[in-house]
């Protein structure tokens, strides 16, 4: 693995995602959402590992991984990361490079989920796992495209039909609290295109409606919160 140099990116993008502030319209779901691949890293990463990060963007949580003693390496289209990933979706790496493979946040923005699957299947040696978290529900962000969102029931179907058994299945963010961040989303946006007290009244409003998402996120039945996750963080084996 000599041949791959790390690539260093500005850390602000990534530092937000990994540790959201309170004032942040998506602060409810970034902050769990780290909390739990943490957890999963701690878990279930062990020294050595390679892991490959597919469609890494900022690399928002290569540091828990690397901090878990993995060699981590990112792969992306525009040439910005350790591995280029060409125009019809594969991944400039060997067969069974990879003890991990890693995917967050990405799966909705692919066109081709038979591609992105068997790709992750041929990177990956024959004990290795895939990492990954996907929505459930959410608003329509294109970057550039957006395809899907994903019932639990039906992530588990598209995963297991593509060469991957589905071992663990992490529900982030309960109804009540998600259709409070939606309208937290909207009000913001809308409250910053006004000049001067725009910003500061956002960032006012968010730490109440975070709060209260907070309240709502812990008083909605597991039952409930499972099957109508915001975010689903799954880990996988490869069949």
């Amino acid at each position: 693995m000599t041949k791959y140099q790390p690539i260093v990116l500005p850390i602000e993008r990534a530092e937000r995602r990994r540790n959201p502030r309170w004032f942040d319209t998506d602060w409810m779901l970034l902050s769990q959402l780290a909390r739990a691949i943490r957890a999963m890293a701690a878990a279930h990463v062990r020294p050595g590992q390679v892991a490959i990060d597919l469609g890494c963007g900022s690399r928002p949580y290569a540091d828990i991984f690397r901090a878990a003693g993995a060699i981590y390496l990112g792969a992306e289209l525009d040439g910005s990361a350790e591995l280029m990933i060409d125009g019809g979706g594969r991944v400039d790496a060997k067969d069974g490079t990879a003890d991990l493979i890693l995917s967050f946040q990405v799966l909705e923005h692919v066109r081709d989920i038979d591609t992105y699957f068997a790709e992750a299947h041929r990177l990956l040696k024959p004990d290795g796992e895939l990492i990954l978290s996907t929505h459930g529900t959410w608003l329509y962000h294109p970057h550039p495209e957006d395809h899907r969102r994903w019932t639990r029931q039906g992530l588990r179907t598209d995963i297991e039909m593509r060469g991957f058994e589905l071992v663990e299945c992490v529900s982030l963010v309960g109804p009540l609290a998600w259709t409070t961040m939606i309208r937290l989303t909207g009000y913001a946006f809308a409250l910053r295109k006004l000049p001067v007290v725009g910003r500061p009244v956002a960032a006012a409003l968010a730490l109440v409606m975070n709060l209260r998402a907070a309240i709502e996120d812990r008083i909605t039945p597991r039952a409930i919160s499972n099957e109508n996750g915001c975010v689903y963080l799954v880990r996988c084996r490869r069949r």
